[in-house]
């Protein structure tokens, strides 16, 4: 997916900059950068009418960006407009490209998005991480970095940063996994394993996924709970257009929220979490599809125990595995699992389709709680609950309609699909050139 990288939130163009002459400068070189980014090609009278400065002061910002490499000056504008035509400008398609990468339980990504937000190089593999040291694993993810870089560096363009999506938590401002239980990590900084050399940020998958559906999704508001699933689940809460973190940095743990508090027991700690019931594992079992590789994680307790059935919702023990599909090789992707679940529920399998509907009542009983506090526009759900959406849906939304004091929120199907955290990560890098231009010397470096 591409999308242009415009800036529709107000409040963010150089936002966090100095109240200083020098910061002024760069705020404003921000502001063009983002007015041509979302309705270029412009003029650069069309740029300071859209921001409010003068046609001098854009001239000389306009200068610096172009020396820069960030703008291109298209030539005249087309006909038809009075007076004297005015050279177009454009956010340039070479310089600074953001790298996004995605450590999952079973893959790995990398790639690279320009400033305009076209993707110019992917590269992923299968890799089995469950469980696995976090040297050999970052090694791999390395080795994906440096072949996206060449071939971005292959068309001219410049690596501006890296931006590592992963599934745990993350502690805030640090590149430290605190915790991973899907991967079995703890207290892992990334920083000294990976290649220096480029500006590092991590963070969760879920927080990634919510921020692409906040810059790429179609009418997406500024108020949302976005929830992902695969091996684990994961939310991220965006209020008034921005990404709230918490005070750790951990905030949004929607699959630790105990639906039933006497329920199994999670690897986590607690008992009755959400994952023991809606978790990709824990789905998969009650499908009778046990035997698919990669089903465990946080949600594989293997308890019978669940919740009565006058609530709807069943934590599964069922090992399954009499499903026919291949238990060889390094295990089924994410995406395979999902695919397999709604081909099946899609062919009218009753045990898959129940399973799916106990799954979206215990997402409701969850995210009812999160509604009633937060007050959110939407529930939006992405991943791979995006693609099992018209078997969880009704179950999900009867709940949330049945708990929820008032008025109830929508809840919305993302279109992002399951590359929502890698997108994010990457759009991340390439956005922060956009909000600080001033911050790339002449050739696209940072």
């Amino acid at each position: 997916m591409t999308a242009p990288l415009h800036d529709r939130r107000r409040g963010t163009s150089g936002a966090g900059l100095p109240d200083t002459q020098q910061g002024m400068r760069r705020r404003n070189l921000s502001r063009v950068m983002h007015a041509v980014a979302t309705h270029g090609p412009l003029s650069r009278a069309a740029v300071a009418s859209h921001i409010g400065l003068t046609r001098a002061a854009v001239s000389t910002l306009v200068d610096e960006l172009i020396r820069s490499g960030l703008l291109d000056e298209l030539g005249p504008e087309r006909p038809g407009r009075v007076g004297r035509p005015g050279s177009a400008l454009a956010v340039s398609a070479m310089g600074p490209v953001g790298i996004g990468a995605e450590v999952g339980v079973d893959h790995l990504a990398v790639c690279a998005v320009d400033l305009r937000g076209d993707i110019r190089a992917r590269a992923e593999r299968r890799s089995a991480n469950r469980d696995r040291s976090p040297a050999p694993v970052l090694k791999e993810l390395a080795a994906l970095v440096r072949q996206v870089c060449a071939e971005a560096q292959q068309q001219g363009l410049v690596p501006a940063g890296l931006a590592v999506a992963v599934p745990g938590l993350v502690a805030r401002d640090t590149t430290t996994v605190v915790r991973a239980p899907n991967l079995g990590w703890r207290d892992i900084d990334l920083s000294r394993l990976l290649p220096g050399g480029l500006p590092l940020t991590v963070d969760n998958e879920a927080n990634f996924g919510a921020l692409a559906e906040l810059w790429l999704g179609d009418e997406s508001p500024e108020d949302f709970l976005h929830v992902s699933a695969e091996i684990g689940i994961g939310a991220a809460l965006v209020v008034d257009g921005r990404l709230l973190r918490g005070a750790r940095g951990f905030a949004g743990e929607l699959g630790h929220v105990p639906v039933r508090p006497d329920g199994p027991a999670c690897p986590c700690g607690g008992r009755g979490c959400l994952e023991q019931y809606a978790g990709e594992g824990a789905v998969l079992r009650a499908a009778g599809l046990g035997g698919v590789r990669g089903s465990g994680g946080m949600g594989d307790s293997g308890s019978t125990d669940g919740l009565s059935d006058s609530g709807g919702v069943r934590a599964s023990g069922d090992s399954g595995g009499a499903d026919g599909l291949s238990d060889s090789g390094g295990g089924d992707s994410g995406e395979v699992r999902s695919e397999v679940l709604a081909e099946r529920a899609t062919a009218g399998d009753e045990r898959v389709r129940r399973a799916l509907s106990d799954a979206g009542a215990a997402l409701g009983i969850a995210l009812t709680g999160a509604v009633n506090l937060l007050d959110p526009q939407a529930v939006v759900l992405g991943g791979a609950l995006s693609r099992l959406a018209p078997w969880l849906l009704p179950a999900l939304e009867q709940e949330l309609s049945e708990r929820t004091a008032g008025r109830t929120c929508g809840v919305r199907v993302s279109e992002i699909g399951p590359d929502g955290p890698l997108l994010g990560a990457a759009h991340s890098v390439a956005r922060a050139v956009l909000d600080d231009p001033a911050g790339v010397r002449a050739g696209g470096t940072r």
